[in-house]
């Protein structure tokens, strides 16, 4: 009886720790859903208006202008610059602080540097803007004296030390779980400590290491005060990184923080600049998970 009794005690825990797992996978879906549903609801009156022709192809995005245009290109070009300068910075430091630490540095040493290292992504992000404004761009102009205060270059920049830490932790962590099999697999044919860690240790763990990057690119896709403050605010289609510009986010702070009414078109506006952020990080995620599929298959 004693025993009868307990079992369907376990059971009923068992069935109770189910439910809640189960409930909280349920709310973050419907959470997302929730998030989808109002980008497309809010979306749909603006393109009635605009047309998807303008909205892609047309060069200039003033919104909230008299002679109102809404070419989404001068955002997106925004965007796509500032993390591009973010990634060539951080992805090369990340990857071999990375490797340093998983094959390199001692164990007191890793669980020292790391912690410290990873405190970075704990800074909130207007200081970064601030420090991007006060010390980044005037450091920056006692090289290029002709720089603008507000530029993409050091907002970029100031976002790439940002991501730094969730290039190095994440792809630390995925080069630290490769089994030691391996590396004394290569020490055993020859290979240096170097090489073992370049051709076996990267390779078997480019899944994670990939995962890091798409993170990383979402983080910097995403980021929204370094580039409010810094970047200039000014939708500018150029590739050039010393001149002002405007990201998707920025965007939708300045709009955020002005007064108007909700219903018109230029309030829609925010909506849509979010349908396309998440449709960018979207693409991101997919691409990710085929390349992280793809390398497990392969190791």
């Amino acid at each position: 009886m004693k025993t009868s009794y307990y079992r369907r005690i376990e059971r009923f825990k068992d069935t109770c720790i189910r439910g809640i797992l189960f409930s909280s996978a349920l709310c973050s879906i419907l959470i997302t859903a929730a998030i989808v549903f109002v980008l497309f609801y809010e979306s749909i009156p603006f393109f009635k208006s605009v047309s998807f022709k303008q909205f892609l192809f047309d060069k200039q995005w003033t919104p909230l202008f008299s002679d109102a245009h809404y070419g989404i290109l001068p955002l997106i070009c925004g965007t796509f610059l500032t993390t591009l300068i973010a990634l060539i910075l951080a992805i090369p430091l990340g990857t071999i602080m990375a490797i340093y630490l998983s094959e390199y540095a001692s164990h007191k040493f890793r669980e020292t540097l790391k912690p410290l290292l990873e405190l970075l992504s704990a800074v909130p992000t207007v200081i970064y803007g601030y420090f991007a404004l006060l010390f980044v761009t005037p450091l920056l102009q006692t090289i290029l004296p002709s720089l603008s205060g507000f530029n993409v270059l050091g907002a970029g920049l100031t976002m790439g030390i940002m991501i730094i830490p969730y290039v190095s932790s994440l792809s630390e962590d995925a080069m630290h779980a490769v089994p030691m099999p391996l590396r004394e697999g290569s020490y055993a044919m020859g290979a240096t400590h170097f090489q073992t860690a370049i051709r076996v240790v990267i390779p078997a763990a480019f899944s994670g290491i990939t995962s890091s990057y798409i993170l990383a690119i979402s983080r910097a896709i995403g980021e929204t005060m370094v580039v409010a403050i810094a970047a200039g605010m000014q939708p500018n289609l150029t590739l050039n990184p010393l001149e002002p510009a405007q990201t998707l986010t920025a965007y939708i702070v300045q709009v955020s923080l002005g007064d108007l009414p909700h219903g018109t078109l230029g309030y829609q506006t925010i909506f849509v600049c979010g349908l396309t952020l998440f449709f960018i990080t979207l693409c991101f995620n997919i691409v990710g998970h085929s390349l992280r599929k793809k390398f497990r298959e392969v190791y």
